[in-house]
């Protein structure tokens, strides 16, 4: 199972770096989703399912609907929806497309290669301890965390405001 893990963090790397060096945000975001999801299994693959599933919702799923509302209030208009289609071509969604399959099918493989779903044999993390670790030792970071997401979101509302754009 070993394996399943070093994968992971090699799709997570080869990911991540196609995030910082693509110019288009759109596929910097494709790529990022896929970096997210090869996150969440490490965590599978190391015996953490609460873990990657936390990773899988709130980094991943917040990701997008971030993305849904910052496109939505800057109403860019009918001249970026041309722009998009150009972006959103076919052939932009193989890379994604390609490591999102991989990893569907290294998920596949940790979950049902064995019956306990303890991927290398390591005891599963229990939601409980998550909650202790966060808000026991972590909650300093958790804390700042939140401040630094609240601080993106003012900054998607002033980005995004009338009175800004006239």
């Amino acid at each position: 199972m070993e394996f399943a893990f070093y994968f992971a963090a090699g799709v997570a790397v080869v990911s991540t770096f196609r995030v910082i060096t693509n110019t288009n945000p759109v596929h910097a975001l494709l790529y990022l989703i896929i970096s997210l999801i090869a996150v969440s299994m490490t965590f599978f693959s190391l015996g953490a399912p609460f873990a990657g599933v936390l990773e899988v919702i709130v980094y991943a799923g917040a990701i997008m609907v971030l993305f849904v509302f910052v496109v939505m209030m800057l109403n860019l208009g009918p001249a970026s929806v041309l722009q998009e289609r150009g972006w959103l071509k076919p052939g932009i969604w193989a890379g994604p497309i390609f490591l999102a399959g991989m990893l569907l099918f290294e998920l596949c493989y940790v979950l049902f290669a064995e019956p306990t779903g303890a991927a290398i044999g390591q005891e599963t993390v229990s939601a409980k301890a998550v909650g202790i670790s966060l808000f026991g030792p972590y909650l300093l970071v958790v804390e700042l965390a939140s401040m630094l997401l609240l601080a993106a979101v003012v900054t998607a509302f002033h980005l995004g405001r009338n009175e800004a754009k006239e």
